[in-house]
């Protein structure tokens, strides 16, 4: 795998950073750009996982607000398509949001 093509995949599911990540592992030349995309997808991961069970909590105390946290759970569908387009674009440019969060904070 091309290193722009292992950084698009990074941010397509769980599976697809996995895969990612051990092509990026097995590599003799670790590319910094794929390697800042695994931990930008990474982070939309962790973030989608939260909101997941924060949402999921909220909606049993307060059913009635299902409408919104059912708009707030596509954020992080919205993130991994703007990763994905900024991976596309060979560029290093931070998931709004929590990009600046995660920036450094995984030893890939």
């Amino acid at each position: 795998m091309t290193n722009r093509t292992m950084a698009i995949v990074a941010y397509i599911t769980i599976i697809g950073w996995v895969i990612s990540y051990y092509n990026y592992r097995n590599s003799p030349d670790k590319n910094p750009f794929v390697q800042y995309h695994l931990t930008q997808s990474l982070g939309v991961i962790i973030f989608s996982v939260v909101l997941s069970v924060a949402s999921g909590i909220l909606l049993g105390i307060i059913p009635s607000l299902a409408t919104l946290f059912y708009i707030i759970g596509l954020a992080p569908l919205v993130l991994m398509l703007l990763g994905i387009i900024t991976a596309s674009n060979n560029a290093e440019r931070p998931v709004p949001f929590i990009g600046k969060l995660v920036e450094g904070k995984f030893n890939l």
